[in-house]
């Protein structure tokens, strides 16, 4: 692990209030690999043996219908972890995980895990908060899903990246917006039409970049 795997990993929501002995036992449970774009991580129905943090890149997790239709639920950035829920769940992965990019990856057997969240109470205080965390935002996903129009969704991510309260602003997306327009639950189209219609709010697009000509007026939407 080098010193930049090792700052990003320590940051990590997880293992942020960690220290001592319980820091140094998780750091020495993780192991790093590097995945090439596209890669298969792992797929829903194998058995699940680890979970993992993103170090750098982006990780795409999503189920498969039967007829092959794809529903993004998660876009998963430096930082991030995923499969955590199954160190108290299920034996089988319930999604399938594949790098948006290329992505150096933390990966902790399940196992050890456990074991060692049975011996360090702060170990498992941090691993019950990070799974409290993406129950709420799970929460909130679904209520934005049900409650916000496509453009509201769009305006809104834009909000939360956007640098400054007020004035002119530019946003340059992590990734392709094929990828934005599964975080936000639509389809490619339809954040395209979303787009479109931002225009309006003195929204425009080149590529990746963003720019957004009042960032009050986007909060209107």
């Amino acid at each position: 692990m080098n010193s930049r795997d090792k700052a990003v990993l320590v940051r990590a929501p997880f293992m942020a209030g960690l220290s001592g002995e319980a820091l140094v036992k998780m750091l020495n449970a993780a192991s790093i690999s590097s995945a090439p774009a596209r890669h298969i991580v792992f797929r829903e129905g194998m058995t699940a043996d680890h979970f993992y943090c993103v170090l750098s890149g982006y990780v795409r997790l999503y189920r498969l219908n039967r007829e092959g239709r794809e529903a993004d639920i998660r876009i998963c950035g430096p930082g991030d972890t995923f499969a955590e829920c199954l160190i108290y769940g299920d034996d089988i992965y319930r999604f399938n995980a594949q790098t948006a990019e290329n992505a150096t990856l933390a990966r902790f057997d399940i196992r050890t895990a456990r074991h060692l969240a049975e011996q360090e109470p702060d170990i498992a205080r941090a691993l019950m908060s990070c799974l409290s965390h993406h129950l709420l935002t799970t929460m909130d996903c679904v209520a934005n899903d049900r409650l916000h129009t496509a453009p509201q969704r769009v305006a809104e991510y834009l909000l939360k990246a956007c640098p400054v309260d007020g004035g002119p602003a530019s946003v340059r997306l992590p990734f392709q917006k094929s990828l934005l327009a599964g975080m936000l639950g639509l389809a490619p189209e339809a954040l395209s039409r979303a787009f479109s219609s931002l225009r309006r709010a003195g929204v425009t697009v080149r590529g990746r970049i963003i720019q957004i000509s009042d960032v009050k007026s986007l909060r209107d939407v």
